[in-house]
């Protein structure tokens, strides 16, 4: 693998094959699904439905891509490779969103933010694989996936624009949970 420097100065390492590279990619999909439901579970025990919604549509998004990606390489089954997960430079994958930026009372403007932030990330990292890349199918692949990454924030972008933004209190509570010993 070969390595290029990321904005935040970490190192990003091309995959040597097409198969690598795909895998990784199915990994960051997976580990995206993952995390938009759990955001979505996290929500409807707060009764937060409508962001809980979002996060539900936001899964069933990276999980269309995740398939799309098995399809394309003929992959019945994910790979235990994938199963297994793929190091990443930071924590989390690029196109997972922070887990600590959601709040019980959050609303869909903020479901929105943190999708927008991961998918820019997913971008700026199919970006500097392609320019890592030694092997010319895997610099393609990751253009092409670079280019699907612009179109997502750019839907996600659109989106935000029909959502109304909250407004200042948003996260006060009149009755806020209390924890009892």
């Amino acid at each position: 693998m070969s390595a290029a420097k990321t904005a935040s100065g970490s190192a990003v390492r091309a995959p040597a094959t097409l198969e690598e590279f795909m895998l990784q990619a199915l990994a960051m999909e997976r580990d995206a699904v993952e995390r938009y439901t759990d955001f979505a579970d996290q929500m409807e025990t707060h009764n937060n439905h409508d962001v809980a919604a979002m996060f539900r549509t936001m899964a069933g998004y990276e999980t269309k891509h995740a398939q799309e990606i098995m399809a394309e390489m003929g992959w019945k089954e994910a790979p235990v490779q994938a199963l297994q997960g793929v190091r990443w430079a930071g924590f989390d994958s690029p196109e997972a969103p922070a887990i600590d930026e959601v709040h019980y009372l959050m609303r869909p403007w903020h479901a929105l933010q943190l999708a927008l932030a991961a998918e820019q990330r997913a971008e700026a990292f199919f970006g500097e694989l392609a320019k890592a890349a030694t092997n010319d199918a895997v610099r393609a692949k990751a253009l092409e996936l670079q280019a699907e990454e612009a179109e997502h924030v750019e839907l996600v972008r659109a989106w935000m624009a029909k959502v109304p933004k909250p407004e200042g209190d948003w996260a006060n509570d009149p009755d806020p949970p209390r924890y009892i010993d």
